[in-house]
């Protein structure tokens, strides 16, 4: 996706169910600006597939056999780099916290549940294209709680060291990111043009060394740089 036309993008379907992916095909290719570049029912296959078709986005399952979903996430976000690093969504039909925090932690850029809505499936696949993460609304809720109730550990040297590279106004664009704001709703809250805050949230993004939003969000609540509720 370079270039002055990037072209549609281009997802690749991961589900140990053959109907759910055709589900998820005809949701998809309905959309002029996505294609559907290959199928993989299980996680090894989507790996592979990862390497040979180079996906913007991957819809990753998370029970699948052979390999899990979670494992293949880490091996894609982890074996790959720069352009050719997909964003991977999961998608799945259980609404469990452990499956929230592993998927984050191996890498996924996103975590919807399969019950949601095909509207919602196709602005997701395009949210992750742009390089956003994404979080479905109650499980982000439940990763606040979660941090609520741990405190989060202590920020350590190195991390103090990239905190205190960011400027104050990159600062508060990553607590209002932590918090769940758009750029939209930042830009209104900071009284600053949607181009200046997409600035400084790529600025906060590389000096903190993550990938995008929900790592960010992940970061700000483990490093205690903001508190549920604060």
């Amino acid at each position: 996706m370079t270039g002055t036309d990037p072209g549609p993008v281009r997802v690749l379907l991961a589900d140990d169910h053959h109907l759910v992916r055709t589900g998820f095909r005809v949701i998809l290719e309905v959309e002029p600006d996505i294609q559907v570049v290959g199928e993989a029912a299980d996680g090894e296959q989507a790996v592979a597939l990862t390497r040979a078709t180079a996906p913007d986005v991957v819809l990753m399952d998370v029970e699948m056999p052979r390999m899990d979903g979670l494992t293949a996430t880490r091996e894609i976000t982890g074996g790959l780099t720069g352009a050719a690093a997909p964003a991977v969504l999961i998608l799945t039909t259980f609404d469990r916290d452990d499956y929230l925090f592993a998927a984050l932690r191996a890498g996924a850029s996103g975590f919807l549940l399969k019950n949601g809505t095909p509207e919602a499936l196709v602005d997701a696949v395009r949210v992750l294209a742009r390089g956003e993460g994404l979080l479905a609304p109650e499980p982000t809720r439940r990763v606040i709680a979660t941090f609520a109730r741990s405190g989060g550990p202590p920020v350590g040297a190195g991390t103090a060291a990239k905190l205190a590279d960011l400027t104050p106004r990159e600062r508060e664009v990553l607590v209002l990111v932590a918090r769940g704001a758009s750029n939209a709703e930042i830009a209104a809250t900071l009284t600053l043009g949607e181009a200046t805050v997409k600035t400084h949230v790529s600025r906060m993004l590389a000096k903190l060394g993550l990938r995008d939003r929900v790592q960010a969000v992940i970061f700000a609540y483990e490093q205690g740089v903001i508190q549920p509720g604060g």
